[in-house]
């Protein structure tokens, strides 16, 4: 087929999610012509549903926290939180009209709430820098010659020459908003290394025979310690935020955020199943607890336990606890030995149970793994092996709790790429 030189572009920007946008945007800022192409209908819309439909576009905190919130290779942002980081995305955005605000642990929202909102001002940008926009376009391969970036094919059988390309098609969790790990091909073909893939921010599942009878399902538990431990019993990480027991295992934030260690816990040691503690009460030492209970039953000692004991952790784990240490809720305070009650008195400071693993990727918010940073420039996101090649957002081997992280990465690591592409499209 007949290269037709309309079909020529500076920086041709492959995925239309946060990283996508930003990177057209930025490249479009830098005076190249710049085609986005998307493989679903409407672009954004990983970013329409994220912050539960309220889209939260970043964090407030400062930089070294922000680091800290990307267990997943954060460390390797700093040069590019050097040039953009999360306060230039504010600015970013009010510059675009949208007034965010921050709620609590530094998250930042657009005032009116709406995920839309963010999206439609990311397209009124795109539209004013007269970028084009490729929407249920399918990207079939990516070439190079030469050492360099050389066109795109899509789908349908069309070329297009393009002097940088920049892929941002997000790694392979929430596939239907259109991530489905389609680049990991194109960055191996020029070279790049992609770590092995993991879900992250994921629900982990248990075969606890208190699992299986779901006993629980359906409980939150607000403020707990929730660690994941090692072989010898020590914690790996611990985050204390609330959870929920459900028919498959455990879920909710802190649950979600512990995941990525329970799934490198089972590779790490070659285990079947890893242990988790569970601390109810995180300002209690263990001691005191059990001298509470004591008081208590002294106080009434013909009261039933269960009513002697209600309002120290939700009804129906108390109910859970007390019977898994042998005491009847039923029984009287009195009859039963203090050795049952340091029993209890540890268990609501550290339950701990055996996970097995967590949902499939498909089920996770974020993936973990992906293209090598070792293989990336930090300041500019392009490829150390490829001229004219730049990976932002998912597809990077970046990774971090909920919270504003992940789509900070994504923006910043999207604003350098599309700078850069722009740059390197210029002198080549």
């Amino acid at each position: 087929m007949k290269l037709v030189t309309e079909m020529e572009f500076d920086v041709v920007v492959i995925g239309g999610g946060p990283s996508g946008l930003m990177a057209s945007i930025a490249a479009g800022e830098g005076g190249a012509k710049v085609l986005l192409i998307d493989k679903g209908d409407k672009l954004g819309r990983k970013l329409a549903i994220s912050g539960g439909g309220r889209c939260n576009v970043t964090n407030r905190l400062p930089v070294d926290e922000i680091v800290k919130h990307l267990p997943g290779n954060g460390k390797f942002l700093y040069s590019a939180f050097s040039i953009f980081n999360n306060e230039d995305i504010i600015k970013f955005f009010e510059n675009l009209g949208i007034a965010l605000k921050e709620e609590d642990h530094g998250r930042m929202f657009p005032a009116s709430d709406k995920a839309q909102s963010v999206v439609d001002a990311l397209i009124r940008r795109i539209e004013q820098l007269k970028i084009k926009v490729w929407t249920n376009s399918p990207v079939k391969d990516v070439f190079y010659e030469n050492g360099r970036t050389s066109g795109v094919l899509l789908k349908n059988g069309e070329k297009i020459i393009a002097k940088s390309i920049v892929i941002a098609v997000g790694g392979k969790s929430v596939p239907h908003t259109g991530s489905t790990g389609d680049g990991y091909a194109w960055a191996e073909k020029a070279g790049h290394t992609i770590t092995d893939l993991f879900p992250t921010e994921v629900p982990v599942t248990s075969n606890e025979p208190f699992i299986k009878t779901k006993i629980l399902q359906g409980l939150s538990l607000r403020g707990v310690g929730l660690s994941v431990l090692n072989p010898k019993g020590k914690p790996l990480i611990t985050h204390r935020m609330d959870m929920i027991f459900t028919h498959f295992g455990v879920s909710g934030p802190a649950v979600l955020r512990c995941s990525q260690f329970v799934v490198k816990a089972l590779k790490k040691w070659n285990l079947k199943e890893t242990a988790m503690s569970l601390d109810a009460l995180p300002d209690r030492t263990e001691e005191s607890i059990f001298q509470e209970i004591v008081k208590t039953v002294k106080e009434d000692p013909k009261k039933s336990i269960k009513n002697s004991l209600k309002g120290l952790i939700p009804e129906r784990y108390l109910l859970f606890l007390l019977e898994r240490n042998g005491i009847d809720p039923s029984a009287q305070g009195n009859t039963i030995s203090n050795d049952k009650f340091r029993s209890f008195s540890k268990d609501c400071k550290q339950f701990t149970f055996m996970v097995n693993g967590t949902l499939p990727l498909e089920k996770a918010f974020v993936t973990g793994g992906g293209v090598s940073i070792k293989e990336v420039e930090p300041q500019t996101m392009g490829s150390r092996i490829m001229d004219g090649l730049f990976f932002c957002g998912e597809i990077l081997d970046i990774h971090g709790y909920t919270g504003g992280y992940n789509i900070t990465a994504a923006l910043v690591t999207g604003r350098l790429a599309g700078m850069n592409a722009a740059k390197s499209a210029r002198n080549s």
